[in-house]
């Protein structure tokens, strides 16, 4: 089978697509073939050594496809079931993938595998911060980074389903259109900012009466964590879900006090999946909602398994929209 690794850590011309063979499942697996591969800023992390990794490695964590193969004590998946994961036991940017049993999700009939494969890490995070960091409420208000990005689209729509009024930041007119149909209720373009970390907060405060909002979602990092914080009203949430810019350097918590007593959090959705009724509960819900039509998932790009670097490159110059997916 083929697929695409890393031999040391580095930009994405370390990524290389190259032949090897196909795993057995063990006791507990399932042996996948895949059908859509996703791709996510984690990837990148673990492919640049921003988290340390072991090498060599085949990156990514998330996909669908169909059963091929069971280990020893299956008994939860079976040999043609179309599944998805959120975290695979081999490195998911192969043709072929193992599974742990327990972490393979269902799929619905109804839903395609490229769609199901967009599913799982980011719809799950999306849920997860709107119902599990934080539980919105009808009435509040939040502030959304990367409001077109594939968290953005989807955390927008759920934050609208619950009643919350969303505010997000984009860079492009093609980026608003796609944030405004996704539910958002004002749009801010950064790109026409000439000083993010001042005129951001401005923008907001005059949005919300002056007050700022209830819960600032972040997932940019380094660029605009100070602009979240000055936007987030009293005793109200930043929730830090990632660094697209960079990781934010350590800062003086001081900061929470004189600012209104507020509140940051940097969660990671494996701490909110690692008990099985849990990721079962998000990733039906998930799954629920593509299903009946009341959760839109957009794929914004799909690259050949063999352009993994490119695919790379683009999400990390912020160049994507949506979900992007690698096909084997």
């Amino acid at each position: 089978m083929y697929v695409t690794q890393a031999t040391q850590a580095g930009s994405p011309d370390v990524l290389q697509y190259t032949q090897t063979d196909a795993p057995s499942p063990g006791p507990g697996q399932v042996l996948v073939r895949t059908g859509a591969i996703g791709v996510n800023f984690i990837d990148t992390y673990h492919r640049s050594g921003v988290y340390p990794m072991d090498f060599p490695l085949v990156p990514g964590l998330e996909g669908a496809g169909t059963v091929s193969a069971v280990g020893e004590g299956v008994t939860t998946a079976a040999e043609g079931d179309r599944v998805a994961w959120a975290t695979s036991a081999s490195g998911s940017y192969a043709e072929q993938v193992l599974v742990d049993a327990d972490h393979a999700l269902p799929v619905p009939d109804e839903v395609e595998l490229t769609t199901a494969a967009a599913v799982p890490l980011q719809g799950m995070t999306a849920q997860m911060l709107t119902d599990g960091v934080v539980s919105l409420e009808p009435g509040q208000t939040v502030l959304l980074t990367a409001g077109a990005g594939g968290v953005g689209l989807l955390l927008t729509q759920l934050a609208t389903a619950a009643g919350a009024r969303v505010i997000t930041t984009v860079s492009t007119p093609e980026k608003e259109e796609l944030s405004r149909q996704a539910g958002a209720a004002a749009v801010i373009r950064y790109d026409q900012l000439g000083n993010l970390t001042e005129e951001l907060p401005a923008q907001v405060r005059e949005l919300t009466g002056g007050v700022g909002v209830d819960v600032a979602y972040d997932g940019v990092g380094k660029d605009t964590f100070d602009a979240s914080l000055a936007s987030v009203r009293p005793r109200g949430m930043l929730v830090l879900f990632g660094g697209a810019s960079g990781q934010v350097p350590p800062f003086d918590l001081q900061r929470l006090n004189s600012a209104g007593s507020l509140f940051v959090t940097r969660p990671t959705l494996f701490h909110y999946i690692a008990d099985p009724e849990e990721r079962r509960l998000r990733a039906g819900t998930v799954f629920a909602a593509v299903r009946t039509g009341a959760l839109n998932v957009r794929i914004g790009a799909e690259y050949p398994l063999a352009e993994a670097a490119e695919a790379h490159r683009a999400l990390e110059n912020r160049r994507t929209t949506g979900k992007v997916l690698l096909l084997p």
